[in-house]
């Protein structure tokens, strides 16, 4: 126990080191401190299906999942006719294993996503992956099976129109989930938060989530998220009409906040897809369907639904409906399904700018690096712009092939993972 102990610092500190230089790995969805920032500096700004890439490697079928990147591993999930894959590349590019996950693919809503949507997630010794039919893997970064077991086996059937595809949180040793897909039967359809042992997959907690959602807002296709300063540190879901903070230590819940009250005019269609933005003085929460959206303090206590006082600030529409907000240096940057690139003050809310890039679906979200905002559309065009309170193009890249799944960075490279291939676009 003492060797497992000391082995998970030594692997946070490792993460943290990386985190805090200039050339990161990229350990789960959104980055080391799962905020979308990266701390690389010299970056491209401008490449195509063949200038400034590094190395294409075609993949065997499309998926929305982010590449996740240790050292010189990078991990992604496929699909590949009806399997589920892992997929291990080199940082060359080279294809060094392929471990197939389950079996049973389903496409959700034509082209919008499948059963591969989630994210890995690696610590640099293991790599985590879940897929949305509830099956959920350990291996080594060589390819060995720790464990596979699927989670509807443990916790009921996962009853949600379009699949399972959060991604869940690995932290110091522990992965953390969100199961909202329902508050029916607890035996079939109850909603909860569970704290897994990553070695191990023992359970640490689990905590029933109930709000009184009805209709299609019982289901959640968003990601948890952590927040963590020098005073708190808690975990946060969102779905079911509410983002709520629970207990690292026992998912014990800290605070909610209604963001589709129930009454007469209640959005019956208002599920979640856009996780919050975490970042230390603020919680930045999305909602859906172009509703509001709302930067809370991370001090608050019980039910804040109604307290004013909870709140930094609040924009009562212009939310972006899938990709996720971004944070950096007194701005927050909303990405709209359509491409619109909004800029808000990060104390006040006071919107610098709304402003047009791709008009295309964006279901990425945005990622900071090297003084820029990068922005994925569907069609494949990366918008890049220049970081600030003015608008500014910088260049428009088209790589020629639909994309769904968020960027990553180490290195001195930017990864995407496009419907038919993963790229490394740099040196």
């Amino acid at each position: 126990m003492k060797t497992q102990t000391c082995a998970r610092v030594i692997a946070s500190v490792l993460v943290s080191l990386a985190a805090s230089s200039g050339h990161a790995d990229w350990p789960q969805w959104r980055g080391a401190r799962l905020d979308g920032v990266s701390d690389e500096t010299n970056l491209p700004t401008t490449w195509s299906q063949t200038e400034n890439v590094a190395w294409r490697l075609p993949m065997p079928g499309p998926a929305g999942s982010t590449p996740v990147v240790t050292g010189d591993r990078i991990f992604v999930t496929s699909v590949s006719g009806s399997d589920l894959l892992l997929i291990c590349a080199s940082t060359e590019g080279q294809e060094l294993w392929r471990r197939t996950i389950a079996t049973g693919n389903k496409d959700a809503r034509g082209d919008e996503g499948n059963s591969a949507s989630p994210s890995a997630c690696t610590d640099g010794r293991h790599v985590w992956t879940v897929m949305a039919n509830g099956m959920f893997g350990c291996y080594t970064l060589d390819g060995e099976e720790v464990y596979l077991f699927n989670l509807q086996d443990r916790y009921g059937p996962f009853n949600i129109a379009f699949g399972m595809t959060s991604t869940p949180v690995l932290d110091n040793g522990r992965l953390y989930f969100q199961f909202i897909h329902g508050e029916g039967n607890p035996d079939t359809r109850e909603a909860m938060v569970v704290c897994l042992d990553a070695d191990s997959a023992k359970e640490i907690w689990k905590q029933p989530r109930i709000t009184g959602a009805a209709h299609e807002n019982e289901h959640s296709y968003a990601s948890p998220m952590l927040y963590r300063d020098e005073q708190r540190e808690f975990l946060i879901t969102h779905g079911g009409d509410y983002v709520m903070a629970h207990s690292l230590k026992d998912g014990d819940e800290l605070w909610r906040c209604c963001l589709n009250p129930q009454g007469a005019s209640y959005h019956p269609t208002l599920r979640f897809v856009a996780s919050p933005l975490a970042t230390p003085g603020m919680i930045v929460v999305p909602s859906a369907k172009g509703k509001e959206v709302l930067s809370l303090r991370p001090n608050i206590k019980g039910d804040v639904s109604a307290d004013s006082a909870a709140l930094h600030w609040r924009r009562d529409a212009g939310t972006p409906d899938v990709p996720s907000p971004l944070y950096h240096d007194g701005l927050v940057y909303l990405c709209r399904e359509n491409g619109n690139l909004v800029c808000v003050d990060a104390k006040t809310g006071t919107e610098l700018y709304e402003e047009r890039t791709t008009r295309d679906r964006h279901r990425a979200s945005p990622l900071y690096a090297d003084g820029k905002v990068y922005l994925t559309a569907r069609n494949g065009v990366i918008t890049v712009v220049k970081a600030g309170p003015k608008f500014e193009i910088l260049s428009q890249n088209d790589l020629g092939e639909a994309i769904s799944a968020s960027p990553a960075v180490s290195n001195g490279r930017l990864y995407f993972r496009t419907f038919e291939a993963l790229y490394a676009i740099g040196k």
